[in-house]
């Protein structure tokens, strides 16, 4: 399959690579479509972390296979279900319950930026406990933005924001205008 890389020289690149197969607790996931994030670009052109290899994290894509986690439980994915996902991967059985407790353990790898590969490629495999189906409402544009929008909101988790107060974003890249839009959400003046 076809995949583009980052090489340890920081020059990105078109190339074939094996078919990835899932290990316990991951899904094959055929990639449909993907979106390029500043800190793709970031990663291309500075480099994180000595990271080489497949590049991206943004996607929409197709369950194609799936292999248990060692409880034997495959949650609520299934083979042929349209999904998108988060970018910190934990290792299977690690006991991490939801996204918070992903982001901050200490083995977390991160989807195309580092000890893992990413998205820009035909086939990808991620955590089951990382997927989420998009509903057949979403069109694949619209749900392209989950990742990126799953961040503007995480402001509203990190920041109290009331509709009284008055919140300046600095920054009016696609983030920003999430976050912006996000901020909008509690009655705030957003400028």
């Amino acid at each position: 399959m076809k995949a583009a890389r980052l090489g340890t020289d920081g020059k990105v690149t078109i190339c074939e690579v094996p078919l990835p197969v899932p290990a316990a607790g991951e899904a094959l996931i055929q990639i449909l479509q993907a979106g390029i994030c500043n800190t793709d670009i970031e990663i291309t052109s500075r480099g994180y972390k000595g990271f080489a290899g497949t590049i991206g994290h943004e996607f929409v894509g197709i369950v194609k296979e799936l292999k248990a986690p060692s409880d034997g439980s495959s949650g609520h994915i299934q083979v042929g279900m349209r999904v998108v996902g988060e970018i910190n991967c934990v290792p299977e059985g690690c006991g991490c319950r939801n996204y918070h407790e992903r982001a901050q353990h200490p083995e977390r790898a991160a989807l195309g930026i580092f000890k893992r590969d990413g998205i820009f490629a035909e086939y990808a495999t991620i955590p089951l406990i990382n997927l989420h189906e998009v509903p057949q409402t979403l069109s694949d544009d619209q749900a392209m933005f989950a990742e990126p929008l799953a961040a503007a909101c995480q402001i509203l988790q990190q920041v109290h924001v009331q509709g009284s107060d008055r919140v300046a974003v600095v920054g009016t890249g696609k983030l920003g205008v999430l976050i912006a839009q996000a901020l909008k959400t509690t009655g705030c003046s957003v400028t």
